[in-house]
């Protein structure tokens, strides 16, 4: 046989794996599996001991409370669990029986509060040199067309609203890039397009709510603190219930609204009845 056919044993027996180094292997497993297993099981008793008092009276008084009720008993239960050492914010979220893949079914918009929200935005608006200082004394923390286009293509994004009159959508149109997947990106359908920008200004600065639903058919809105008045709180919610039902496509079929709950930032949600 020549040396090219021949067999190399040597390195056949270097590639093939020792038959004492697979106990080996299977043991070291085992002990990070099992290594593991106890890691979780020590976490799970952590959390059970950190859980606070606070957290498990507000469920008892959750459970009491299961069921739909009228909006002015809803925030009454809810101003009812214990508070957290913040004033925690109220929202509201709203199931409804639409299809968000058709565009005659999807919702967006802005709603001011008749009671407020208890929060403040961040606004610049998109403006002519004429209306610079009326709209920052509107609220708007900058204003301007080309200059403050070219600061927030530099990286500058410390706001949370943006507001543009008609005529600079060709200044805001160049920034649909950064401002798009940020959700920054001014629109006529959300308000903030606008041909009286400095009104706009005014109430997004005062904490005008956009709201717009996700890919579950929900709406979710901050309707106000947990330390305002329950009458407050109450008569916000039934200005948002009132406002989304006024909205209702043509081509929803059946229930409109399907579920509503309410719920502070650290408390159980409460359901609201909204048939």
């Amino acid at each position: 046989m020549s040396e090219e056919t021949t067999p190399n044993t040597e390195a056949t027996e270097a590639q093939a794996p020792s038959a004492e180094a697979t106990p080996q292997v299977d043991a070291a497993a085992g002990t990070a599996t099992e290594e593991r297993t106890a890691w979780k099981a020590r976490l799970a008793r952590r959390r059970r001991r950190t859980r606070s008092g606070r957290t498990a009276e507000n469920r008892k008084m959750a459970e009491a409370a299961l069921g739909a009720h009228p909006t002015a008993e809803a925030v009454q239960i809810l101003k009812k669990f214990k508070p957290a050492k913040f004033d925690q914010t109220v929202e509201c979220c709203l199931h409804l029986g639409i299809d968000p893949r058709q565009a005659d079914q999807q919702l967006r918009g802005a709603l001011s509060m008749p009671k407020g929200t208890g929060k403040t935005a961040r606004v610049i608006c998109f403006c002519g040199a004429d209306k610079v200082d009326e709209a920052k004394a509107a609220g708007a923390i900058e204003a301007g067309s080309d200059d403050l286009g070219d600061k927030i293509k530099a990286g500058w994004f410390d706001f949370d609203v943006a507001i543009a009159s008609p005529d600079m959508m060709r200044v805001v149109g160049q920034l649909g890039k950064v401002l798009g997947p940020k959700g920054l990106m001014p629109s006529p359908k959300a308000g903030t397009v606008s041909p009286d920008p400095i009104t706009a200004v005014k109430e997004f600065a005062a904490g005008k709510s956009e709201y717009r639903n996700d890919d579950g058919g929900n709406l979710h809105v901050v309707i106000g603190r947990l330390s305002f008045p329950e009458a407050d709180l109450t008569e916000n919610l039934e200005f948002f219930l009132n406002t989304i039902e006024k909205l209702r496509p043509a081509a929803v079929k059946g229930f409109y609204m399907k579920k509503c709950v309410i719920s502070g930032t650290m408390t159980p949600g409460v359901e609201v009845s909204v048939s």
